[in-house]
């Protein structure tokens, strides 16, 4: 067992929610927890070994593919962050950021970001999101080969899940593989899930704008990964 104690905030807020309804399926076994703390009892995994230990980048974004199948397969239940509340949110910022933004050509990505947003902020989704799936929030376990850890759960659609997938172990020349693998393993309609991904590098953009100490990677994988997608 693993005691995981942590600063209740917006993001964390319905982690016990979100493991409970996936009941083990895919993540972590919730065992307990304290809400006034926010303190979880949680099934021992082994620590040590993340998705990040995977010799092959591509199998790595295979299981996280296969993980986010189950995890997104449940309708979120009540009490969840909504994406279409984030998204609105994002858009409203948008303008302002936008005068901030020092580099033109980021500035073009973020018009096409936000463009390509509001083609899809009208149907949000209700689907249970983890929205952090990335490789160290994957452990491996042993009723399970893998199992996700560490949520910070929404209610919306599988497509704002997939950008973790494709900037971890960053490879510009395999975004278009790693984009077609994961669409694939959701069912998603392509369309929908690059609008949302570039909401997701909108959104990252905001996030590091709005704080001037937040990490800007240079080149940024999130970037770069919005542009491919851009001229998809």
């Amino acid at each position: 067992m693993r005691h995981w104690v942590q600063h209740l905030d917006a993001e964390c807020a319905g982690e016990a929610a979100a493991l409970r309804a996936w009941s083990g399926d895919g993540a972590v076994r919730l065992l307990r927890d304290d809400p006034p703390t926010a303190t979880l009892l949680l099934e021992r995994l082994h620590a040590p070994r993340s998705l990040t230990a995977l010799p092959d980048p591509r199998e790595a974004v295979t299981v996280l593919g296969t993980l986010l199948s189950r995890l997104t397969a449940r309708p979120a239940p009540p009490g969840i962050r909504r994406l279409g509340d984030i998204a609105q949110g994002m858009l409203d910022r948008t303008p302002r950021a936008l005068d901030t933004e020092p580099d033109p050509a980021v500035r073009a990505l973020l018009r096409d970001c936000a463009a390509a947003l509001r083609e899809v902020a009208d149907e949000p989704g209700d689907r249970l999101l983890h929205w952090d799936l990335h490789h160290g929030n994957v452990l491996a376990a042993d009723r399970a080969p893998w199992l996700a850890i560490d949520p910070k759960p929404l209610a919306g659609d599988p497509g704002f899940e997939l950008l973790p997938a494709l900037v971890n172990r960053y490879d510009p020349a395999d975004t278009p593989w790693r984009f077609d693998a994961l669409t694939a393993a959701l069912g998603l309609d392509r369309d929908r899930a690059r609008a949302w991904t570039l909401a997701r590098v909108l959104q990252n953009r905001l996030w590091q704008l709005a704080d001037p100490t937040a990490p800007r990677p240079i080149p940024d994988p999130r970037l770069e990964v919005g542009a491919v997608l851009r001229g998809r």
